[in-house]
């Protein structure tokens, strides 16, 4: 008796399509909580096998069609339980899709070639199910984890869809040539080449999307560095540009105070004294402000109050600069100067400019150096993954402020944090001081 070997049991199919699913929305933010996210995942296991072998014995001409059904579902489980826009979920659903496809094809290639007569016991052919489906899953799991360690947000372009979708197309169409045009030049004619064709094609596919995943990757880490790259460089030139302009404002200062002495020695006058008294008296509250013990945070608070002034911000600074001493000097005016700047930049917003009000405090808290930010910020925002999103229209361009603190935090051993506390943004830094500081 001829059995026909060719064709994968539908609900194997179904099966794989479903696990490779769940292989990629456990890596990223769930949508549901967790009392309805098992309940939703089973339902849609059996719903994916349940279509799969109820459309098994469809007509040719309808395959095609059952098929992006499929894919639909699979489409629509990822949407359901991951935090995923439409992009997103869509390339997700190609890659698990070409996943799926080789998955299932490698178990029953296996499968026809230890059982080419179909006539495995229950035990063997569940039992070689399990061991593939394991395998392959847990490999790719393995290799998904290791280049992205932690769920992370992914934003997907629509030119980035396309390519995938092309790839996704070509896999699919090669790998199953033979099933749909038998008699063509590039279609096989025996049961190994057709199994071998469909097998290599979508390992490939799965290779081929795997490297343009990690290449996208790359290519968003580079980018993202660079931009933090260019913040530090431009905080480093605005503490260089405020050091020059307080230099120069200390040279005059100190010419006015002969000058005051020189006045003083000309006139009697009550009313001058008590005038040059006044101006005296200016100076040296100005020399005096912004002396917390660390010469580049001096210098630039000092610029960025100046700044305060001019916009009516009222910016109230505790510090105490002396710890600092364990930071680098571009390292500080990253941190201070990017935490600043998004504070001012969310203070400038506000029409009522009595309410534009920020308090910097730095101190030391058993051996552990904080600072904390405070803006008022009646206007909440949006947080993902711990992070305010940005609400410029080129977010891709923008929104590394509170990244490149968090990174500067990490490189001394410390954290930063940032939340809402009754109408005030808080961005709070720990870093520990080394004992020996």
């Amino acid at each position: 008796m001829t059995v026909n070997i060719l064709d994968i049991p539908r609900v194997y199919t179904g099966i794989a399509e479903w696990m490779a699913c769940m292989l990629y929305a456990i890596s990223f933010r769930p949508r549901l909580p967790m009392k309805w996210y098992i309940p939703a995942s089973g339902g849609a296991l059996l719903l994916q096998c349940l279509f799969l072998v109820v459309t098994d014995d469809c007509p040719l001409y309808l395959w095609i069609p059952c098929m992006i059904a499929a894919a639909g579902m699979m489409l629509g489980l990822l949407l359901l339980l991951c935090d995923l826009d439409f992009l997103s979920g869509a390339y997700t659903c190609v890659r698990a899709f070409v996943l799926a496809e080789f998955t299932a094809s490698l178990e029953w290639q296996l499968h026809c070639y230890l059982w080419p007569e179909n006539d495995a016991l229950w035990w063997q052919r569940y039992g070689l199910l399990l061991l593939i489906y394991g395998s392959v899953f847990l490999i790719m799991t393995l290799l998904e984890r290791r280049s992205e360690p932690r769920k992370t947000e992914l934003t997907v372009t629509g030119h980035e869809l396309l390519v995938v979708l092309f790839i996704g197309i070509c896999v699919f169409a090669v790998s199953n040539l033979s099933f749909y045009l038998k008699h063509s030049p590039f279609s096989g004619q025996y049961a190994s080449e057709i199994h071998n064709i469909r097998t290599f094609v979508d390992l490939g596919g799965v290779s081929i999307l795997f490297a343009y995943h990690l290449q996208r990757k790359q290519t968003a880490a580079r980018k993202e560095v660079a931009a933090m790259q260019r913040m530090l460089e431009s905080q480093y030139a605005q503490y260089r540009m405020s050091r020059d302009s307080i230099e120069m404002i200390n040279r005059k200062y100190h010419d006015l105070k002969h000058q005051i002495a020189a006045l003083r020695a000309e006139t009697d006058a009550d009313t001058r004294n008590r005038w040059l008294d006044e101006i005296e008296q200016d100076i040296s509250t100005y020399e005096a402000q912004n002396k917390t013990g660390n010469s580049v945070l001096d210098t630039l608070l000092t610029g960025k109050s100046l700044y305060c002034q001019k916009h009516s911000i009222n910016l109230t600074v505790v510090a105490d600069g002396k710890p600092l001493g364990l930071m680098d000097m571009m390292d500080i005016c990253t941190l201070f100067g990017n935490a600043l700047d998004n504070a001012i930049e969310c203070e400038l917003k506000l029409p009522d400019k009595s309410k534009r009000m920020i308090h910097l405090t730095l101190t030391t808290q058993k051996q552990f150096l904080l600072l904390q930010v405070e803006n008022y910020c009646p206007d909440a925002p949006d947080f993902r993954d711990g992070l305010p999103l940005s609400t410029k229209q080129d977010a891709d361009n923008h929104g590394f402020g509170v990244k490149s603190i968090q990174h500067t935090a990490r490189k001394y051993g410390g954290t930063a944090t940032v939340q809402m506390e009754n109408d005030w943004f808080v961005l709070k830094v720990l870093i520990p001081i080394p004992r020996t500081q």
